[in-house]
């Protein structure tokens, strides 16, 4: 018997983006985030570690919990505070965010990019996976105003979303379902701290495993074994190259977790990559992302 490792297929990662009932992995795992959450972007390196190793066992789905959606326009004061989180978390995680956008041009309708997410969801869950990401990028490292519909229009064009559809669905009553969906689920499920990981288990009738707040990546492993009852052997990553042309725009951060480097072999890698012009470079407040250039 060969003991290859299996290597990480893209058609894998897409499809651990579809939500239950695809009838094909194991596990299901529900995550709880927020788009302005700075520790779900923190998550961020982890989750793809976990989608490229062991992806093939498990699929995903994002559910909002809506616990930023509350943040009162008029009180400057947990605009200060949001501005500092942002700043502790980019500095600790290495996922940059910049928390001057609070101080300079704050969110003026949060609850708006929930409701645009489950909007394009519409469109089908990868789609929106893509959205969800790209709306990350805006807020934390261009300090837009994701809940601002010009910017939510441009972000829709950006991941080839069918923009005059998304538009209709952003004020109509199936985007405003799902976003009350995913909160009751939130609710149904006691999910008081965001991010959260609820592991289930095809196998398994009792409760799922719940998992608030970010954790080592060894522990999200463990998880998966125990509930698969075996110990599989994660997929091997892809080339730096596929990686990139895959995910579009990473930082230093979520390199090194995935193909377990340290920040200075990632410059090193990445460098290679900058002078056959496959990615360039993008300098953040917190650290370096890189963007994979389109032929």
């Amino acid at each position: 018997m060969s003991s290859q490792k299996p290597v990480f297929n893209v058609s894998d990662w897409i499809q651990s983006q579809h939500c239950y009932g695809t009838g094909t992995k194991p596990i299901e795992i529900y995550i709880f985030i927020d788009p302005l959450c700075p520790e779900c972007w923190a998550m961020e390196p982890i989750l793809k570690k976990l989608q490229i190793e062991y992806g093939r066992f498990f699929s995903i789905k994002h559910v909002l919990s809506g616990k930023l959606a509350s943040l009162n326009p008029r009180n400057n004061k947990s605009y200060e505070t949001m501005a500092q989180v942002w700043e502790k978390t980019a500095s600790r995680s290495g996922m940059s965010c910049d928390g001057n956008l609070w101080l300079e041009n704050p969110i003026s309708a949060p609850y708006s990019a929930s409701i645009a997410i489950k909007a394009a969801e519409l469109q089908g869950r990868k789609l929106a996976i893509r959205f969800l990401r790209k709306l990350q990028e805006l807020v934390f490292l261009e300090k837009e105003d994701i809940s601002d519909m010009n910017v939510l229009k441009e972000c829709a064009k950006k991941v080839d979303l069918d923009v005059e559809e998304f538009l209709n669905d952003m004020n109509s009553a199936s985007a405003a379902k799902g976003f009350q969906c995913d909160l009751k689920i939130t609710s149904e499920m006691d999910v008081s701290e965001i991010p959260t990981l609820v592991f289930f288990s095809q196998f398994i009738e009792e409760e799922g495993i719940k998992v608030s707040g970010v954790y080592p990546y060894e522990v999200y492993v463990q998880i998966l074994r125990e509930m698969l009852n075996e110990s599989p052997t994660p997929a091997e990553p892809p080339s730096l190259e596929a990686f990139m042309s895959t995910f579009k725009l990473v930082a230093t951060k979520e390199i090194s977790v995935v193909y377990n480097m340290n920040k200075e072999e990632v410059e090193r890698e990445m460098k290679k990559l900058v002078l056959k012009q496959v990615v360039e470079k993008i300098p953040a407040k917190f650290g370096t992302f890189w963007k994979y250039i389109e032929k």
